[in-house]
């Protein structure tokens, strides 16, 4: 049981402090969204109200210079005495609804500021490892700490044969060098306020997992809905062929279902190494690569399509004790052999509102089947 759950909010056009009592009052909930995929980002409705002469010309909380677009937000939760940065973003729109009496200010996380200017750009003799942490690095004014990991089979290009050529915003770039080996890019609120992990690498299925979802076990269970799909259409397979770019010579390309360097996977039964009689499988058709960086390629793709089941559902965090973190591992329990076991948390998103903390989840695998007899409750 948590012994007390408190929301901070700090607002500023570059240093963030924390709000007036004002503001605060009129905060009515909070959103935040957190995912692998796509930008995290957040929702705050406040009561706007024109009650008094003050409101007369405008309402208050619109002359406010506090909830200016691109106004840097920070959020911190604080659940039993321990807190944490919930967002660090920046405030991207704003929505008037007079007949309800509501202001809301939506926003996304840092990266949205590598998002606003498209670059042409080379990155002579640097491979994606290094572009990466160059590219991050140019960001350290919001606070941007790089945690990069290099790609499996690196292949750092030599300058008298290619240079990498840049084409697009930094954060698109970035993603599309994450998709080539089936990475993620997004960046992560905290460790502290006012500063952001901008992770590159392979989705974080190390480290202990958080405590278990309970569902149909009497009063165990700790989630109020948790409904599981399995998609046979998700696993892919690539194979074909590449004309080697330093040899001239045909070469054959074929993605792996379980690569040597890949992670223990949280299933018993990975879709694609099943007595599956169909298997989606793509056929290779890039051209200008070496060997080594066509399997790299086939590889992340099968690498990506690692969804094969998803379990979605919501959970009051008062009743099961702690926020589940997106982007980590998570236990389940209760729901049988096929779907009980170790997930990774895909998608988070909170719902906060005055005396209520709800969160709505995402967890995905590549297969079903438990690989531990237990999980840590």
């Amino acid at each position: 049981m948590l012994l007390g759950l408190q929301l901070t909010l700090l607002i500023g056009p570059t240093a963030p402090l924390p709000a007036p009592p004002f503001l605060l009052e009129a905060l009515q909930s909070v959103e935040v969204t957190h995912t692998d995929e796509e930008r995290s980002g957040f929702q705050i409705t406040f009561r706007a109200a024109r009650g008094d002469l003050t409101d007369a010309l405008d309402y208050k909380l619109l002359t406010l210079p506090l909830l200016r677009p691109f106004n840097r937000v920070v959020l911190l939760s604080t659940v039993d005495f321990v807190p944490r940065v919930l967002m660090d973003g920046f405030i991207t729109h704003q929505q008037l609804d007079p007949a309800k009496s509501t202001l809301t200010i939506t926003g996304e996380d840092a990266s949205v500021m590598m998002d606003l200017t498209e670059k042409s750009a080379e990155h002579p003799a640097l491979d994606e490892t290094l572009i990466a942490t160059k590219i991050i690095l140019t960001y350290a004014q919001y606070g941007l700490i790089p945690k990069v990991i290099p790609p499996p089979i690196p292949d750092p290009p030599l300058p008298i044969e290619r240079t990498p050529v840049q084409q697009g915003t930094d954060l698109a770039y970035l993603k599309a060098m994450a998709q080539r080996f089936g990475y993620v890019f997004y960046v992560k609120p905290g460790p502290v306020p006012l500063t952001n992990t901008a992770y590159w690498g392979p989705p974080e299925r190390l480290g202990l997992p958080q405590p278990a979802l309970s569902v149909n076990m009497g009063n165990q269970t700790n989630v109020e809905s948790l409904t599981f799909k399995n998609d046979a259409l998700v696993p892919t397979l690539v194979q074909g062929l590449v004309q080697d770019r330093l040899t001239n010579i045909p070469l054959p390309v074929l993605s792996l279902p379980l690569p040597p360097y890949k992670l223990p996977p949280l299933e018993s039964e990975p879709s694609l190494i099943l007595n599956q009689p169909n298997v989606r499988t793509k056929q290779f058709r890039e051209s200008g690569l070496t060997a080594q960086e066509a399997l790299a390629r086939a590889q992340g793709t099968t690498d990506a399509a690692n969804a094969v089941v998803t379990a979605e559902g919501e959970l009051d965090v008062l009743r099961y004790g702690n926020v589940l973190d997106a982007r980590g591992l998570v236990g389940v329990r209760g729901a049988g052999f096929n779907y009980d076991g170790l997930y990774y948390v895909k998608r988070v998103k909170h719902l906060i509102k005055k005396q209520q903390y709800k969160q709505q989840i995402t967890l995905t695998r590549e297969g079903v089947g438990s690989i531990t007899p237990v999980v840590v409750p």
